[in-house]
């Protein structure tokens, strides 16, 4: 892998990974527009993955650092009879990991053979985009009746939405704000649960797979560089998107793009089929 290419993926991870866009749609579709392949074969790609997601797990740890102390004294105080607001959003927060930790283990690999074609992608990534169009209308007929703080029981619909990001072109941080805004959430609100619960999802991905960073000790450079680069892009991506949101940013900015950019893939996608 060229030094230009690994900067090129470590970026791309960290920014779409956690704007409302498919960064596994993205990772498919964008070098294959420009020609660059991506052996899935390599022995240097799955540590490098690996080091993807930690990076970005790593930046939402930091970026909401104080948030989760919070949220871990609350959870320990909830354990003593101690009722609160953090406590229970961090009940909130496990129970909304649930669904997306069982079907991923049972099906991801299934559903990733099945999303090869990149022109599947490329319509997966425009139903995406009217998703967040029909999620941001959603929010704003919602927003003057927006409870703070979920239920379990939507809690655990939130979590579920992430599983549609399985499928490459979906995106999971799209789903589940659009998920938190069904529920009553404000932007700023759906967004910070948003992150919040992709944060144990995106880090046991990569505590998974650890093991298989060091049975590569030869790459281990290219994967901290990697996760050095991901980690800054996902630091000041999570930044801007929770000014934007709180701000009054809409989600449907991201609808229009990813409307525009899966109608653009599939189109050349169809003029220029791909071979599997």
């Amino acid at each position: 892998m060229s030094l230009l290419f690994l900067i090129f993926l470590s970026v791309l991870q960290g920014v779409t990974e956690l704007f409302p866009v498919s960064s596994l749609g993205h990772t498919l579709l964008i070098p294959a527009l420009f020609g660059l392949h991506i052996d899935k074969h390599a022995p240097q790609l799955l540590p490098f993955l690996v080091a993807l997601h930690l990076g970005t797990a790593c930046a939402l740890l930091w970026y909401f650092r104080q948030r989760w102390m919070a949220l871990v004294r609350g959870f320990c105080g909830s354990l003593a009879g101690r009722r609160s607001d953090d406590g229970h959003m961090m009940w909130a927060l496990m129970i909304g990991t649930i669904p997306t930790g069982l079907v991923g283990l049972l099906l991801e690999k299934r559903i990733e053979r099945v999303f090869h074609d990149l022109r599947i992608v490329a319509l997966a990534l425009i139903v995406n985009g009217v998703l967040l169009w029909l999620g941001d209308r959603l929010q704003r007929a919602r927003a003057h009746q927006a409870p703070e703080k979920l239920t379990f029981r939507q809690a655990f619909l939130v979590g579920l939405a992430q599983v549609g990001a399985l499928i490459p072109g979906f995106s999971r941080s799209g789903l589940t704000m659009i998920a938190g805004n069904a529920a009553g959430l404000s932007a700023a609100k759906a967004a910070e649960f948003s992150f919040l619960l992709g944060t144990p999802i995106i880090f046991a991905a990569g505590l998974l797979e650890l093991p298989k960073l060091f049975h590569a000790p030869d790459q281990l450079a290219d994967a901290l560089l990697g996760g050095v680069l991901t980690a800054i892009a996902a630091y000041l991506s999570v930044r801007f998107l929770m000014r934007y949101f709180e701000g009054r940013g809409r989600l449907a900015a991201f609808g229009g793009y990813c409307v525009l950019a899966g109608a653009g893939c599939l189109v050349w996608f169809m003029l220029h089929p791909q071979p599997v």
